[in-house]
């Protein structure tokens, strides 16, 4: 699945019954929400990260990548506006590019 797609299936369960969807329960519960599941989850991946096992590393970076998009959805930012972003920061180191913030 791509990360695309992925966004795309978060949006449309935006309005989705909460009861049925994870991805509807969690944005139902507003953006702060959204941002502490995102930083929770980022944390377990830093420990896995850690420690070292590849395997759960990878499972947590996929959660990561999911909360990221749920909580990207939950302020209305899209992907496509945070690969732009990307898109204007290729070629500039990241020295520079943080000087300029």
């Amino acid at each position: 699945m791509s990360l695309e797609k992925l966004a795309a299936t978060i949006a449309a369960r935006k309005g989705a019954d909460p009861e049925t969807s994870w991805t509807a329960k969690l944005l139902s519960k507003g953006p702060e929400k959204c941002a502490e599941k995102f930083g929770e989850e980022a944390v377990e991946a830093i420990i896995e990260a850690v420690k070292g096992d590849r395997a759960r590393l990878t499972s947590e970076a996929a959660d990561v990548l999911y909360h990221l998009l749920v909580m990207l959805a939950a302020r209305d930012v899209t992907l496509e506006e945070v690969l732009a972003e990307l898109d204007r920061r290729e070629g500039t180191s990241g020295i520079a590019e943080k000087a300029q913030r």
